[in-house]
């Protein structure tokens, strides 16, 4: 093996090495290159305004879909997946409302980013410095898209990327540099759903379609991207989610592999485990900005998530 190809494989082995050391579930590398078949698919998505009210995903979509646009002389992108399913569930009974998994605890953009800095400092350390830029829903990347070609799962029929030993209950960041490594071979996994439906099946608003999303119709983007009245849904295809929805990812298969995160600032505290549709519906501005301080909730403000309580607890005349 030529000294230059040892030397790529022994540092990329070393950063998934670290990433693991570091708490990641796993880790992968791919070539940062143009990635023609995804810029095809998203932009048919978006001409059909399946992205909604979402207008930043039309937003320097030129770096969406190339990375080396992002970072100047990139040629790896590592890729890195976080374990978020929680040990303990908010109580799901009609009693009660719900809010999505990754939402349970901490906002995860600010630990995955401590995170991804102390891997990138090892790097530095290892190898010298180097050009890079971290990234955790914080710019116009293809998150799934990466850890699909780095070889971290596949991407399954609800659109998530789904991991064949783990599911699909993590978050995704990445690392774009300037060095050169290792990388996936160029065969991504292929889909591995068959014929299972279940996701399509479960949707209660008819979301998921032929591998795709219409955001619009999506329990997820209603209850937070969308700032709109939901006086024209359907409150009963809503299923008591006033926080994003996991129906899809709670119905598939791959995810009886999930096993619980060891991550504290992931964990439901007391209080949130606690409420019940009466807590809810009575919370104040205080009472959410202690319950959520630092969470993920706060994406939606206290305006958003009351307007998604009062939807769903409004008696029909």
């Amino acid at each position: 093996m030529p000294v230059q190809s040892l030397i790529k494989d022994q540092l990329s082995q070393f950063i998934k090495d670290e990433a693991i050391k570091l708490g990641f579930a796993d880790c992968g590398i791919s070539k940062a290159e143009h990635l023609p078949e995804n810029e095809a698919y998203m932009e048919e998505w978006l001409k059909n305004g399946n992205n909604g009210e979402m207008g930043y995903l039309e937003k320097n979509k030129e770096k969406r879909y190339n990375p080396t646009l992002l970072v100047e002389g990139a040629k790896s992108v590592i890729s890195v997946l976080l374990n978020y399913y929680p040990e303990s569930v908010i109580t799901d009974d009609d009693n009660n409302y719900k809010i999505s998994k990754y939402a349970y605890g901490i906002d995860y953009h600010y630990l995955i980013k401590e995170k991804l800095k102390i891997l990138n400092d090892l790097i530095i350390e290892k190898s010298g410095t180097h050009n890079s830029r971290l990234f955790v829903d914080s710019a116009p990347v293809l998150d799934r898209a990466w850890a699909h070609k780095s070889g971290l799962g596949f991407i399954g029929k609800n659109t998530m990327l789904i991991n064949k030993k783990m599911g699909s209950f993590f978050f995704i960041g990445h690392i774009i540099t300037d060095l050169e490594l290792a990388y996936h071979n160029n065969t991504p996994l292929k889909n591995f759903c068959g014929s299972c439906t279940r996701c399509i099946d479960a949707c209660p608003t008819k979301a998921i379609k032929n591998n795709y999303i219409d955001a619009r119709k999506c329990i997820s983007y209603l209850t937070i991207e969308y700032h709109g009245e939901l006086e024209n849904q359907n409150k009963e295809e809503f299923k008591n989610w006033i926080f994003g929805c996991d129906i899809c990812q709670d119905v598939c298969p791959w995810n009886r592999f999930s096993k619980p995160h060891n991550e504290p600032l992931f964990k439901p505290s007391e209080s949130l485990l606690k409420m019940r549709k009466n807590d809810w519906e009575s919370m104040d501005k205080i009472k959410f900005n202690l319950l959520f301080k630092g969470a993920a909730v706060k994406r939606t403000r206290y305006n958003g998530l009351k307007r998604n309580i009062d939807f769903l607890s409004k008696t029909d005349l």
